[in-house]
């Protein structure tokens, strides 16, 4: 599937031509067709004679209507240029042509419509104003069909020209991060809310949830159309029509998308590319009205010029522009920027940085991924696909960074561990970047939480506070020669326990939930703790920490004055 969008002064019959090529008037509303004028955006579809599938999206032309005609293009894939040969070329040709350029589209077909109402010298002539326009444009070498919508005076050879068109035009790529700008939203009876406009970035099936963006919204997808034909999964490239459930219709309309909840950053500060117009009669600075344009809607923004404080006509330069929303933008958006008070297009470009890092005064954005990276340090790896569109391999767990920031890290955590000493590099103490740095370091030995060097001795193994304590199992004494820091290091092993104050072997509460595994075999309904501290042979004092340590790790359960068995509890001898 392909989307075709028009283009071309007002009056140069582009809706007529649309109609004679699908037998659907785009003219919907009552309006446009009382007065003879394409006011809003029309749609309508047909197939090539090699049976491919094409979608128009006819705009006004009129200039009054340029917002609205901004609206259609800015997802189409190529462009149905028309120009009226009794007129040629007028301003809006000028301006659709400028327009269309900005936003990238550098496929299309150039229609000389009217051929009917001129004789040959004068078809020529236009022939030849068309040709002085386009040089140097996406249209240069594009074919210029002549047609007569009325009489059908070469439609065929438009409609194979399209076919050719459609087949050197790459169709969307699917990146699995669908974004929808609705340019249309209504209530249909019976159904609900439908939405339309066309799928970008990956495919959607019924059963989805989207989020509205500006707003936050989620929606559920009830049904898919595209086409006039009810579908329950679609990709990207295809004009569709979603009807939806969970969310108002005052948070649905023009300029509002729909992506999934999650996958993309939203932005109210970006960086950008701006080419500003030949034809401008001033510089663009920062004073001014402007207007932003990007997928189906229109803002008002903010504009700093980055560097020099201007940007002359006909050059290319950086800005800073500030949005009133935040929008779900990327690298890579293409967009074009109008002048509110003049009324007319200033110019547009791409977006380099949808969430800048540096100050203005500083900024120096580009396309490259390897720039922001270098701005922002590590990054998650989804966080930089949010920014950029593109899936980067992970250098560390789920993040990403600069080749000599990962090399910095882990010369960084090799050098603590071997300054660790004897027992190691205690991993509680680090974040999790610097866990996974040591975590993936040749050499390393991670035990019980710590880090050494594998050719490091284990000082903790057979260590001698574990005999002392498991000497006297049931009334162990204070731990003695020994420091904190290795009594910890033990606890972590699993060597150790630590219970109400006493330090008790493992072995010994190992012994103790066998021995209390006896007692219950013969006295099922539960046992006191002044029988297990007898049969331990222990007092008070150690009993009461022990039998509590076995209530919390599910050895034994207390019920009143019992101690039952606990799911934990070793098998009772049978």
């Amino acid at each position: 599937m392909h989307i075709v969008g028009t283009a071309g002064h007002v009056d140069h019959g582009k809706s007529t031509l649309v109609r004679a090529l699908t037998g659907t008037d785009p003219d919907r509303l009552a309006e446009e067709k009382e007065r003879g004028l394409t006011i809003d955006l029309g749609f309508a579809f047909c197939a090539l004679p090699s049976g491919r599938q094409v979608s128009f999206v006819d705009v006004p032309g009129h200039i009054r209507f340029v917002k609205n005609m901004l609206a259609g293009v800015g997802a189409v894939d190529a462009s149905l240029f028309v120009v009226a040969a009794p007129e040629g070329w007028k301003p809006q040709s000028a301006e659709h042509l400028a327009i269309l350029e900005l936003l990238g589209i550098s496929h299309g077909v150039v229609v000389l419509s009217q051929i009917g109402l001129v004789d040959d010298e004068l078809a020529e002539l236009a022939r030849m104003d068309i040709a002085d326009h386009v040089e140097g444009t996406f249209l240069q070498d594009a074919p210029v069909i002549a047609t007569d919508a009325i009489d059908g005076t070469g439609l065929d050879e438009l409609r194979a020209a399209l076919d050719e068109l459609c087949a050197a035009t790459p169709t969307a790529s699917d990146r699995d991060r669908p974004r929808l700008w609705i340019d249309r939203s209504f209530a249909a009876t019976g159904a609900g809310r439908i939405v339309t406009g066309t799928l970008a970035g990956g495919g959607v099936a019924a059963g989805d949830e989207l989020a509205t963006a500006p707003g936050g919204r989620t929606a559920r997808i009830r049904a898919i159309q595209t086409q006039g034909a009810a579908v329950e999964r679609i990709g990207p490239g295809h004009r569709v029509a979603l009807n939806l459930t969970g969310v108002d219709a005052d948070d649905l309309g023009r300029g509002i998308a729909l992506v999934r909840p999650g996958q993309w950053h939203r932005t109210r500060s970006i960086d950008v590319e701006l080419r500003v117009l030949d034809s401008l009669g001033s510089d663009v600075t920062r004073r001014g009205a402007y207007a932003f344009y990007l997928g189906s809607g229109e803002w008002p923004v903010r504009l700093r010029v980055l560097g020099p404080e201007r940007i002359a006509p006909g050059e290319t330069g950086y800005a800073r522009l500030h949005l009133p929303v935040a929008l779900p933008l990327v690298l890579g958006d293409r967009f074009v920027l109008r002048d509110f008070g003049r009324g007319q297009t200033i110019g547009g470009g791409t977006v380099l940085d949808p969430d800048p890092q540096l100050r203005a005064s500083v900024a120096t954005p580009d396309a490259r991924p390897e720039r922001m990276l270098a701005e922002r340090g590590w990054v998650e790896a989804a966080q930089l696909e949010r920014l950029t569109g593109e899936r980067i391999q992970p250098v560390l767990g789920d993040w990403v960074a600069p080749p000599e920031l990962l090399d910095t890290l882990l010369d960084e955590m090799r050098e603590r561990v071997e300054r660790a000493g004897p027992l190691g590099l205690d991993l509680a103490g680090l974040d999790e970047r610097q866990r996974l740095a040591i975590e993936v370091l040749d050499g390393i030995v991670i035990d019980a939480g710590r880090a050494r060097p594998a050719d490091a001795a284990d000082v903790l193994a057979s260590h001698p506070v574990i005999a002392e304590l498991a000497a006297a199992p049931f009334s162990p004494p204070e731990p003695s020669g020994v420091t904190r820091q290795e009594l910890l290091a033990l606890l972590g092993r699993g060597d150790l326990v630590h219970a109400d104050g006493i330090w008790f072997a493992n072995s010994a509460i190992e012994a103790a939930a066998e021995r209390i595994a006896g007692l219950l075999s013969a006295q099922p309904d539960g046992v006191t703790v002044a029988e297990i501290r007898e049969e331990l042979g222990t007092t008070r004092k150690y009993a009461l920490p022990l039998v509590g340590y076995l209530d919390r790790t599910g050895v034994t359960r207390r019920r009143g004055d019992l101690r039952i068995a606990g799911p934990r509890l070793p098998p009772i001898p049978g």
